[in-house]
């Protein structure tokens, strides 16, 4: 690691990560997949291969950075894949909402799931994707919306990184950790 960027090695490609501070003295290593195909597919490729034998219905992510990743992990794993937005459409109907407060917006965050994927999710277990958990706000706001949706409870978590104490996640399938630096 450098004083701006932190080295990785994720399913088999090295990645350096930019270092971005989150508060004073904190900072956290910036995982963006968008556009990283390459990273993509092989995250997808390898998760899928930890959620084989597991079962479940549909796979279930957050606007916008783990999109690419939830569109490959439904390629592989044959299904489906649901996406909470983060501003509502009027097509959405009588849409749910949740809100979360993500370490790297640091304000409020609305998630919102469509009338028209409901019926995807009520009675069925789901795998909640995403790039990197860090805090959980994300991942409580994603089970609020399952609840009220629904769905089956025991929820499967996957992501491609997890941050911050490495206990804090012992059931998330994931590739990897990043710490928190401190200066």
């Amino acid at each position: 690691m450098n004083a701006d960027h932190y080295e990785i090695e994720i399913a088999g490609i090295k990645r350096s990560l930019p270092l971005f501070e989150v508060a004073p003295g904190i900072r956290i290593a910036i995982l963006n997949i968008l556009g990283d195909t390459e990273l993509v597919e092989a995250c997808a490729s390898e998760i899928a291969k930890k959620l084989e034998g597991i079962e479940f219905d549909v796979l279930f992510t957050a606007e916008s950075k783990s999109i690419p990743f939830a569109h490959a992990l439904s390629v592989r794993t044959g299904k489906p894949y649901v996406v909470c937005r983060k501003n509502y459409k009027s097509y959405m109907g009588k849409a749910l909402e949740s809100v979360s407060n993500s370490i790297t917006t640091q304000q409020d965050q609305r998630l919102i799931l469509d009338e028209k994927d409901i019926p995807l999710i009520k009675g069925k277990k789901v795998v909640i994707v995403d790039d990197v958990i860090s805090t959980g706000s994300t991942l409580h706001a994603l089970t609020t919306l399952l609840e009220m949706a629904g769905s089956k409870p025991d929820y499967i978590i996957a992501s491609i990184l997890t941050e911050g104490a490495e206990d804090d996640w012992p059931n998330v399938i994931c590739l990897g950790h990043l710490p928190v630096f401190k200066d």
